[in-house]
């Protein structure tokens, strides 16, 4: 299976976040998961791609090119697509996986995550996003979704394109059922 992998790019952040998205990396290439992501090599972002090459499996980056002027690329790409912009890096992630799993991450993580649910919601695509929720990370994000669909703001359920999990297990079940 592609797995887009969502998450932040910052170097400045709690250990365990590193350390949940190394044993992730490490899972996906154990099980043959081919890794798909925006091919930085900072932050988790960088320790995704890490950790997926260093135990043998397949990474794809999408990098936009102004990434490549400022040397903040992966030296783990195995399949290259360079892009113009972050929409196009988004596109291309959508287009080349089956499922995408969203690590803490900030504002480019949230479009990313909902970049993905919304369209899945109006039907340009069946692929749900699964928030790994290391240590309650993604908690207020649950708690607002819930308050969006109390107020009748979402059509269906949430939970019909954005799946939560808590722990590496809790993901293997998700990607296994399919």
């Amino acid at each position: 299976m592609n797995i887009a992998v969502y998450c932040s790019a910052n170097d400045n952040i709690a250990d365990k976040y590193f350390i949940a998205t190394r044993r992730l990396g490490e899972w996906m290439a154990a099980n043959r998961h081919t890794l798909v992501w925006g091919g930085g090599n900072c932050g988790l972002m960088g320790c995704i791609g890490d950790a997926v090459h260093e135990c043998g499996g397949t990474t794809i980056g999408m990098v936009p090119r102004a990434l490549e002027h400022t040397g903040r690329v992966s030296e783990h790409i195995d399949v290259l697509f360079p892009c113009d912009s972050l929409s196009d890096r988004k596109d291309l992630m959508l287009s080349h996986s089956d499922i995408a799993i969203a690590l803490p991450g900030g504002i480019g993580t949230l479009d990313e995550v909902f970049g993905q649910a919304g369209s899945c919601t109006i039907g340009f695509h069946r692929k749900k996003v699964i928030l790994y929720n290391i240590d309650g990370f993604w908690d207020t994000t649950v708690s607002l979704l819930d308050h969006l669909q109390s107020q009748g703001m979402i059509r269906g359920h949430w939970t019909d394109f954005i799946l939560t999990a808590s722990s590496l297990s809790e993901i293997a079940s998700i990607i296994d059922a399919g």
